[in-house]
């Protein structure tokens, strides 16, 4: 997993019961706040509706856009932070019979609709304790509340519904366990442009170019190749978000052009980098 030096962690929120099965909750995080470990005793969809959030699992680590969310099944130990700021707007979903969620945690497409029923939920529920139970809403308002929570059932439904359609997708970079490989996946997160071949590494921590093939594949379930590739567009996603230039990102990557990394970009995004800035 990787480490959060520089990060700055915050308080996971006390709630010790949710009032519906299906419950909102929201939080602006600044850049680099992050949630330490933990696990919580329903599932979550981890989302957000603007910025970029940074969600560790284990061996693995997801970087989240408003395009996408993580299922994180009930009890999993995870933590979940903001790169430069972000409208964190998840959801604490109850097990319930005919929930059909998958059992591991899963990266989905999140469509515009779905964003539009969370909105819209966040919206309309109430505040809750940390007992699950709702506060701040008057006695003389019960006729309100009860046609509210009608429609709250009726937001609830549709989200389910919404949840099971979601596309899955394969947007992952899972990092290794054994000091020696995870010493190569550091050094390349510093300096994704740190171009040391196998050979290169084998040499400076005393093991054959093949050997460290083979135990990087076995461990993290990829080429040290592909690893490299799918870093280099996690960290040009987490550079865009912080504003910077595509052409210093293009370099600071170790592409030999703008034209280059653009291209990249695109034929694993679907657009150039202004173009998913933007959106």
């Amino acid at each position: 997993m990787l480490e959060t030096d520089g990060w700055i962690t915050i308080d996971v929120p006390e709630i010790e019961t949710l009032p519906k099965p299906i419950f909102p909750r929201s939080q602006n995080l600044t850049a680099r706040q992050v949630f330490p470990l933990h696990s919580h005793r329903w599932n979550q969809l981890v989302y957000a509706t603007s910025g970029t959030l940074v969600v560790t699992i284990a061996d693995a680590w997801h970087v989240i856009t408003p395009e996408q969310a993580i299922w994180v099944p009930t009890g999993v130990l995870h933590t979940t932070g903001a790169l430069n700021g972000a409208q964190f707007r998840n959801l604490y979903v109850a097990d319930q019979p005919g929930l059909e969620m998958p059992d591991t945690c899963t990266v989905l497409a999140v469509t515009p609709l779905l964003r539009a029923l969370i909105v819209e939920l966040e919206a309309v529920s109430p505040a809750i304790g940390p007992a699950g139970v709702p506060v701040g809403i008057p006695e003389e308002d019960a006729g309100g509340a009860a046609e509210n929570d009608a429609y709250i059932d009726k937001l609830n439904a549709l989200i389910v519904e919404q949840l099971r359609r979601l596309p899955v997708q394969n947007f992952r970079l899972p990092w290794p366990q054994s000091p020696m490989l995870h010493r190569i996946c550091e050094a390349l997160y510093a300096n994704p442009a740190d171009g040391r071949s196998a050979d290169d590494w084998g040499r400076e921590l005393g093991a054959s170019a093949r050997t460290l093939a083979r135990h990087f594949e076995r461990e993290v379930g990829i080429t040290l190749r592909d690893w490299r590739h799918r870093l280099r567009l996690f960290r040009a996603l987490e550079w865009l978000c912080a504003g910077r230039s595509v052409t210093d990102i293009a370099l600071d990557l170790g592409y030999a052009s703008t034209s280059a990394f653009t291209y990249m970009f695109r034929q694993e995004m679907g657009c150039a980098p202004t173009e998913w800035r933007a959106r």
